[in-house]
């Protein structure tokens, strides 16, 4: 038995041996109906799904904004000023950097078809700031900016929370 490629007839030979002379056998007609149903479906899903990226992203950014709080407040408690004012430098870069990826990502599939490298200016900026400014530190700000890492891992640990949440 051939396979059937988009250029060969619709009927075959063992369909015609058999008795079944129609033009499509009842079970092709169905599958091509689910897969037509699918694809509808899949496009209302894709609405959902993209809502529910733009909710994860806020989720991630506010816990972003609350572990830097929260460095900053050690930082200047333990450290001094100019080290948690580098720390809050790198974490407001970090930050950037995070909406610049989340945003390539989110492009992904429609617009592009590869995520791009802008973001990856930022902390060659922030580098060349640092250097350039004598009050800042370059450690705490590179500190500051991963600060965005820490945020991921608390969003992965709390996300069976948030779907029992939302769902």
């Amino acid at each position: 038995m051939e396979p059937l490629l988009a250029s060969s007839p619709v009927t075959s030979d063992a369909n015609s041996r058999n008795g079944d002379g129609d033009l499509c056998s009842s079970r092709e007609t169905s599958e091509r109906l689910k897969l037509s149903g699918d694809l509808d479906s899949s496009e209302n899903n894709s609405g959902d799904l993209s809502a529910e990226y733009v909710l994860l992203q806020l989720r991630i950014f506010r816990i972003n904004l609350v572990v830097t709080a929260f460095a900053a407040v050690v930082s200047i408690l333990f450290v001094d000023l100019n080290a948690a004012i580098s720390l809050l430098l790198g974490a407001c870069s970090g930050i950037i950097y995070l909406r610049l990826l989340a945003k390539n990502i989110g492009s992904l599939g429609k617009s592009s078809s590869s995520v791009g490298k802008v973001q990856l200016i930022v902390p060659a900026a922030l580098v060349l700031v640092v250097a350039k400014v004598p009050d800042l530190h370059l450690l705490p700000s590179l500190v500051g900016f991963l600060l965005y890492k820490p945020s991921l891992i608390i969003q992965f640990l709390l996300e069976p929370y948030a779907q029992k949440k939302s769902g």
